[in-house]
């Protein structure tokens, strides 16, 4: 199979689907690797770099997608990727589609077989190629959230620990899974006072059990998330629904009632935002103000320490590009039931039932889709 390396476009996007490293793997199995020129050079590879490793460096774009069977990207493809798509190429990256119906719309028309990471599961529930980029966009939301809180951000002007004498920032972080975990170790080694909400007893207990004294573990109904959201200096948002758009758990009515140059992060932006007033930013100009409340909801966090994200990406997608460049994507998501929920799109049919009902789209089973391909 020849697998092609596309360089992400996206507003500060530096990362890159394949390290020289996984490229080396792939060549090993037997396979071709095209790169497009400079798609490393933002984490510090050149294109001598992946040609020592056996890859073929090409000019543009266009000529990856014209040459490669399997399309390894990180981000969504941007509407001038999608239209180089074509019928029965396999394109294997982030998609993100329950808030983007554009995209949507042109994976169905492009024919390609589409399989996202934050949709492939494990056998635990978990979700293993988002993982990576969660922890590193939870760790980064208090870092975010940190300077939006500095002053020159037009922030309350606090400082997330405080010094001895005065009392530290108040970090109200929403949902307790890989982002929300990350985010809160974060806070509690600045010195912040961090609350954590979730509905999830085994999740607060799992929390309480990593965190003791060091943070409230609280379950969040309607009256605690009000309480605590009015209460914070910085409000993380990390709620996810596998595939599915994120529900807006902060209003507009709280973000009214928030402290004046109070800060929110909205890490699920990539999913739609869990904050009533968020929009997607980007990292040239990452925040904006709504009633005196200042909004960081940039759609690729990890894209600003796109070194370390790339490797701890690539660590995790390389086994599964490797099933699919060996056995086809037929046999590869037919063999593994968790993998298979990473196929969103195949061929025109949307595979994902959440993205089909956010939209009103027909579904069609996967297997059924797959066996039938």
């Amino acid at each position: 199979m020849i697998i092609g390396v596309p360089k992400e476009i996206k507003n500060h996007e530096y990362r890159v689907g394949m390290v020289p490293a996984s490229v080396r793997e792939l060549i090993n199995h037997g396979h071709e690797v095209v790169v497009e020129t400079n798609a490393g050079i933002g984490i510090g590879f050149t294109d001598e770099d992946y040609v020592q490793v056996g890859a073929k460096v090409l000019d543009t774009a266009a000529e990856v997608f014209a040459t490669a069977d399997m399309i390894v990207k990180v981000k969504e493809p941007q509407a001038v990727e999608r239209a180089m798509l074509r019928e029965d190429q396999i394109l294997f990256t982030y998609l993100h589609l329950a808030p983007d119906l554009p995209q949507t719309e042109d994976l169905i028309k492009s024919g390609a077989i589409c399989i996202a990471y934050e949709t492939v599961t494990d056998a635990r529930g978990g979700l293993p190629l988002l993982a990576p980029m969660s922890e590193v966009a939870g760790r980064m939301s208090i870092q975010a959230g940190a300077q939006a809180l500095e002053k020159s951000r037009e922030g309350r002007g606090m400082l997330l620990g405080g010094v001895p004498g005065v009392e530290p920032a108040k970090v109200v972080v929403i949902g307790g899974g890989m982002v929300g975990r990350n985010a809160a170790q974060m806070a509690v080694g600045l010195g912040a006072d961090v609350t954590i909400l979730d509905r999830s007893i085994d999740v607060l207990r799992s929390l309480n059990a990593q965190f003791g004294s060091q943070a409230k573990v609280i379950y969040s109904t309607a009256d605690a998330l009000e309480k605590h959201v009015l209460e914070a200096d910085l409000v993380i948002g990390g709620v996810l629904i596998p595939g599915a758009a994120a529900p807006k758990l902060v209003t507009a009515e709280h973000i009214k009632a928030m402290k004046p140059g109070a800060a929110i992060v909205d890490v699920a932006i990539d999913q739609g935002g869990c904050i009533a007033t968020s929009k997607a930013t980007t990292h040239a100009e990452p925040t904006y103000i709504v009633d005196d409340v200042v909004h960081y909801c940039v759609a690729n966090m990890p894209g600003a320490v796109p070194r370390t994200s790339t490797f701890a990406l690539n660590n995790a997608t390389l086994p599964y590009i490797i099933k699919l460049a060996n056995l086809g994507y037929k046999q590869a998501l037919l063999n593994d039931k968790h993998f298979m929920d990473g196929l969103n799109v195949l061929k025109g049919q949307v595979t994902c039932k959440e993205v089909a009902e956010g939209f009103n789209m027909e579904y069609v089973d996967p297997r059924a889709a797959l066996e039938n391909a």
